[in-house]
């Protein structure tokens, strides 16, 4: 028999006989390790415990202390093992597919009987009775034939079709948990009794069409989530209730802040409040990034196909795009337009306008651009997913050794304004070639290497997030973290040759011949709709002072107080807050408990004794105690803590 050698994470090699399994491996270790495992890693791929290794590799056993591979697996088997739970409760229900998804995993299943919150109930027991049983999980390879054969057999017609459009000719895995089985690539653990018992929880019930199709028939999908213990399963559950607290959608509607409705899909109407957190939170980004030397330019919404297929837009991106027909006078045929998604070819036809001079570089040309991306409907959420919006766009034209100062310039600018919004923490993520991309091998290259380099020398690491970056250009993806511990991407920085060279732009360099500029990409906050979506959610509608849309409301206790009700309105208003008076006949506890919902931060309440005393009686956002002030010294107290934090 031949031999193989692996290599272990200390080092180390040892000679083992072709066809050994990781299991078999980890007993040759110790019985203990042997006991604990759950999967191998095998040259970085995630490998079941029962699959032989025929060829040298690296390995590394994993255990449950290893929390990527122990997740991935715990969800994965959670989906097989409800999915027999299914199965044993109603026999008569077929099942389809049940993959792994952030958090946990879904089933989707085809029953006449709808699933009711009862029935979860019931399939949880029954999953922790299949649990307790430690039966164990086995692997074979079947011929396709054989494996066809045998879902006609048990009346499982889905389980046929994924057979069938699974392309090549290559056998099938199959994977026992006890007597269920289930068609699956694997891996998965050694036994039932490894799931945490206490470590999952059935969430909801929805409907699926199968494989997407709304033609198809509509199955129900059940959903669940898992840990590794019960401790961080009532975490998350704790960390699901506060966000429902703070859905920006409801917020929204409390707040008066926009609203959404079916004669514009993925549109929003911002109402006043809403639209001053807008152009509060713009119009500090416009000082920032006036004094970090960017140029702002606005262009055209409606654009021709010519400078998309130019671009590579209408070949790479024409499924995102809205395309706008537009019946010329006199013309023979309609001329074709799209309303533009991003920004970045109507910026470069404003840098090709003039010769540029290398001394004219980096050119950093900023943009509140408006665009429309077409979602699908069922993709649309809230303001945080749409159809139109604004990104707070840039793009820095510059020499190829320009790029790693402008990256690290661009993460400190960065750094600061997330630091001003109240988000301390960011991780980023590195971004290389997807499959489908404009431009050369040895272009991409050049890009990737000097974003790589850039984002090192500003000290900052980065996790690969393979095959995600843009069509013409690796990128960087800045995830900021909120109040509950959630990760939002928003800021991105590309590297782009490809641009550049389709669009024609050059500068003249220092040796008097024409060179083409390295384009960068870049937003800070992403889209202003979802930031704001963001910043609604992290703060729980607690805006800091600057933001909030309505920073003071008085209001009256008794009505012998109205007049100082207005006057001191007035007073803040002159002071620069955003002040409105309250003086309707109702009780004052009444208007206290009204504004608190709508989140505005500064009540004042007056009554006869403060317009005796020339004071207001405050009370701030989420504190039930008040306290009295002269009314001049809140407001210059008000003043400097609602002045933005670019200006203090």
């Amino acid at each position: 028999m031949s031999q193989i050698s692996l290599t272990f994470p200390d080092g180390s090699l040892r000679e083992y006989p072709s066809g050994i399994t990781a299991s078999e491996v980890a007993q040759s270790i110790a019985p203990s390790l042997a006991k604990a495992a759950i999967s191998a890693q095998l040259d970085g791929a995630h490998y079941d415990l029962a699959w032989p290794i025929t060829a040298d590799a690296k390995i590394a056993i994993n255990t449950l202390k290893d929390d990527d591979a122990a997740l991935e697996l715990i969800r994965h088997d959670f989906a097989h093992v409800m999915a027999r739970a299914v199965q044993e409760i109603w026999p008569d229900v077929k099942v389809t597919i049940g993959p792994v998804i952030k958090d946990g995993w879904y089933y989707d299943f085809d029953r006449e009987e709808p699933f009711t919150p009862e029935d979860l109930g019931v399939i949880e027991a029954k999953m922790k009775e299949i649990i307790n049983r430690r039966d164990p999980v086995r692997t074979e390879i079947w011929e396709r034939e054989r494996a066809v054969a045998f879902y006609e057999g048990n009346n499982e017609p889905y389980k046929v079709e994924l057979i069938n459009s699974i392309p090549g000719d290559e056998p099938l895995r199959m994977y026992w948990h006890g007597d269920w089985q289930d068609l699956c690539r694997g891996p998965h653990l050694q036994h039932t009794g490894q799931l945490p018992a206490d470590g999952f929880k059935l969430m909801k019930v929805a409907g699926a069409y199968w494989r997407g199709d709304s033609s198809r028939p509509m199955l129900q999908r059940i959903y669940g989530v898992a840990f590794k213990d019960r401790k961080a399963l009532k975490a998350h559950l704790l960390m699901l209730e506060e966000a429902a607290k703070r859905d920006h959608r409801k917020l929204g509607r409390e707040m008066d802040l926009f609203h959404m409705q079916e004669e514009a899909p993925g549109q929003i109407f911002w109402h006043p409040n809403g639209w001053t957190i807008y152009t509060q939170l713009q119009d500090y980004m416009r000082r920032q990034q006036t004094k970090g030397g960017y140029v702002e330019v606005n262009t055209p919404q409606v654009v021709n196909r010519v400078l998309w297929e130019r671009s590579g837009h209408w070949e790479n991106y024409q499924e995102h795009m809205f395309i706008v027909e537009v019946d010329e006078e006199h013309a023979r045929e309609k001329t074709v337009n799209a309303l533009k998604p991003m920004n970045c070819p109507c910026h470069v036809q404003i840098y090709n306008v003039g010769l540029k001079s290398y001394r004219d570089l980096p050119l950093r040309m900023a943009e509140f651009g408006s665009c429309n991306r077409y979602e699908p409907s069922g993709a649309l959420h809230g303001i945080m997913r749409v159809r139109g919006f604004t990104q707070d766009d840039a793009h820095i034209f510059c020499t190829e050794d320009q790029i790693e100062a402008e990256t690290e310039r661009f993460i400190e600018f960065l750094r600061n304004i997330y630091a001003d919004l109240g988000f301390e923490n960011f991780t980023i993520k590195f971004s290389d070639r997807p499959e489908q991309r404009a431009g050369e091998d040895a272009v991409w290259d050049r890009a990737e290497t000097a974003l790589a380099n850039a984002t090192k020398a500003a000290g900052c690491e980065y996790t690969l997030n393979p095959g995600e970056g843009a069509f013409y250009g690796p990128k960087l993806e800045f995830v900021l973290t909120d109040a509950i511990g959630r990760d939002w991407q928003c800021g991105t920085l590309q590297v782009d040759f490809v641009l550049p060279e389709s669009l024609d732009a050059t500068y003249i360099g220092a040796d008097g011949g024409k060179h083409r500029p390295v384009m960068l990409h870049r937003a800070t906050l992403g889209s202003f709709e979802r930031f704001i979506g963001i910043l609604i959610e992290s703060h729980a509608g607690k805006l800091p002072l600057w933001l909030a849309p309505q920073q003071v409301v008085v209001a009256s206790i008794v009505s012998d107080a109205d007049d100082y009700v207005y006057e001191t309105v007035a007073a803040l208003q002159a002071a620069g807050l955003r002040a409105k008076a309250d003086i309707r006949n109702e009780k004052i506890n009444y208007k206290v408990r009204e504004h608190s919902l709508a989140k505005i931060p500064v009540i004042l309440a007056v009554g006869a004794r403060e317009v005796a005393d020339g004071t207001v009686s405050v009370r701030r956002l989420g504190d039930n105690r008040t306290q009295t002030q002269p009314l001049a010294e809140l407001i210059e107290e008000l003043r400097i803590e609602a002045t933005p934090p670019d200006l203090r």
